[in-house]
């Protein structure tokens, strides 16, 4: 598969990294009945970019992941990645062409007994194509991506969520993929090691190039990270929308994430606000700092009259009357 740096952004479904065409799956339910999880749908990902998945609960968001890298196999229909047609593909061809295409998933999936750089290293182990110090620098180049360089030899027992996750990221990019499949990588993650995981990601994307798909059911994270958006509805896609123009969209998902974005704007201008009034205050108070300085420069501070008052009290109560020494005169006199 050709390297993320070969790969350009194209707006052609011809030239697209990822074209699904007609695919639909189906699996049999436990009391005979088949479920068509995903239904002749279509559709083009283009190198570079970052898609999301939305729908609501069983509309087909991971299984459509899935068939991008065979994970599941569709009943009929046509996956080609970068060129490789994958469902005319089995066996170690399949093999070769899946590492081209990392995965991350919502539980980590990491080896527990192994070490944060064994788990990393071992998609590069599996497919025997490495000398040990190319894994050894490669297990270190995706640390370093992630921030993970001080964590190579904890177990993932001895880390955060969000480290975990950053490790399952770091094994998938091991390999070099062109493209990254995340399964609801921040559903088992609270609010701010979900923004750092984010920026994780938009940071993969915009310096190695690798084009992401994630499913996910929350629109702050589509919000956040992603620039285009497919709309799943009961196995089947419903619409597609540049993020950026979700106040187009039609289904009400589109709908809710333009009201999302509305109240991000506002809060955004909120915030400019606040900083301007904030700014402008302190530029008034510096001002008004400087003109009472020159008024004041070279006094010297008099005391004021009632101080002048107090003092002359006070030496009063220190000074001996005339008339005390003349008694006291007086009593010596007399003694």
């Amino acid at each position: 598969m050709p390297s993320p740096d070969d790969l350009t952004m194209t707006t052609s479904p011809a030239n697209a990294l990822i074209q699904l065409d007609s695919v639909s799956r189906s699996f049999r339910l436990p009391d005979g009945r088949r479920f068509d999880a995903v239904r002749d749908l279509s559709l083009s990902v283009h190198a570079g970019e970052i898609l999301g998945l939305i729908g609501k609960s069983g509309a087909g968001k991971s299984t459509v992941l899935r068939l991008i890298n065979l994970l599941e196999r569709p009943d009929q229909g046509r996956v080609t990645v970068a060129g490789q047609v994958l469902t005319d593909l089995s066996g170690a061809a399949l093999r070769r062409a899946r590492q081209g295409i990392g995965m991350i998933f919502q539980q980590f999936n990491l080896l527990r007994n192994a070490t944060v750089a064994d788990n990393v290293a071992f998609p590069l182990r599996l497919h025997g194509e490495y000398r040990r110090d190319q894994i050894e620098t490669r297990v270190a180049d995706c640390l370093a991506l992630v921030g993970l360089s001080d964590k190579a030899t904890h177990h993932p027992a001895q880390l955060s969520g969000g480290q975990q996750q950053r490790v399952a990221i770091a094994r998938a990019l091991a390999p070099r993929p062109a493209v990254l499949l995340c399964d609801e990588p921040t559903s088992a993650l609270d609010a701010e090691t979900t923004r750092e995981l984010l920026a994780t990601l938009a940071d993969v994307n915009a310096r190695l190039g690798v084009t992401v798909v994630i499913v996910t059911h929350e629109l702050s994270v589509v919000q956040t990270l992603c620039r285009r958006v497919a709309v799943l509805d009961h196995g089947r896609l419903i619409e597609q929308f540049d993020v950026a123009e979700a106040g187009a969209g039609q289904s009400p998902l589109a709908r809710e994430l333009a009201r999302l974005q509305r109240h991000a704007a506002l809060a955004r201008q909120a915030d400019l606000e606040d900083a301007a009034l904030a700014a402008e205050a302190a530029h008034g108070a510096d001002i008004g700092d400087r003109r009472i300085a020159p008024a004041t420069a070279g006094l010297t501070a008099q005391p004021s009259p009632s101080a002048q008052g107090g003092a002359q009290h006070e030496r009063s109560l220190h000074t001996t009357p005339a008339w005390a020494h003349a008694s006291r005169v007086e009593v010596s006199a007399h003694g």
